[in-house]
């Protein structure tokens, strides 16, 4: 049983490595029942879930996705349920790690890095809603009647859950470009003038991101390149806005070619 929430050390705090692990652990275990809690209610609503994964399915051409098996049926709704429950105990958990890392980092640049955590907080629920209202309805509906006069089709549960989530995830991951391009240029690895002097090879690599993320046709490989081009074009305006904050950063003005 856990007696208490671990408490955050503060920056300096001397603490010995016993203290440390017990930190760890304790901060371990509450993430482990955040996500059992997050299991819980995703299994309570996975009814609710799975009519929501089935709405960009096409309706009259296709029916509910099949199952094959004694166990699948149990499986996928399992399934469904722990993804849901792990997004619900992200939260927790993120605040958990931040928690235990906090400590290494000056106070000044916590309220920076808390900044970056709810801007990527704020991309990631942006990718899962453009994947959800955007990317799966375009994907399922250019796949499903790819060569519809040849085949029966009929879609099985877990095959299709598994895709649905993968893209959503995958736009996810496509909406967190910024942070990792403010953080490459908070770092000094790559600066504003060098992004917008370098914009036709950042397309190029944004291009070939795309193809790499998970899909299985050109088309949703088209709709993760359209925000992922967006997104970049973006953070190239906002490491200039972030430059020009921080102290020591170099000079850069939102009007240089």
């Amino acid at each position: 049983m856990i007696g208490r929430l671990p408490r955050r050390l503060r920056h300096g705090e001397e603490a010995t490595l016993v203290e440390h692990l017990d930190e760890l652990r304790t901060r371990i275990f509450v993430s482990l029942g955040a996500l059992l809690i997050g299991l819980a209610v995703g299994f309570v609503i996975h009814h609710q879930l799975i009519h929501w994964l089935n709405r960009p399915l096409p309706e009259g051409r296709v029916g509910r996705p099949l199952t094959f098996g004694v166990a699948e049926p149990f499986l996928t709704s399992f399934k469904i349920s722990l993804f849901a429950g792990f997004l619900f105990a992200l939260p927790v958990i993120l605040w958990q790690l931040w928690g235990f890392l906090a400590p290494a980092v000056d106070e000044r640049s916590q309220r920076r890095v808390l900044y970056f955590v709810f801007l990527a907080t704020a991309l990631l629920c942006a990718g899962i809603v453009f994947g959800y209202f955007v990317a799966l309805p375009a994907a399922v509906h250019y796949l499903t009647n790819f060569d519809k006069s040849l085949y029966d089709i009929r879609i099985r549960a877990k095959d299709y859950y598994s895709f649905a989530t993968m893209v959503m995830l995958s736009m996810a991951l496509v909406f967190e470009l910024p942070i990792f391009i403010l953080a490459l240029v908070r770092l000094g690895i790559l600066t504003s003038s060098r992004l917008r002097k370098e914009r036709r090879m950042g397309y190029f690599i944004v291009a070939a991101i795309a193809v790499a993320l998970p899909g299985v046709d050109p088309f949703t490989t088209i709709i993760e390149a359209i925000p992922l081009l967006i997104l970049f074009e973006a953070s190239i305006w906002l490491s200039v806005l972030m430059e020009r904050r921080v102290p020591g950063g170099e000079p850069a003005s939102l009007t240089d070619p």
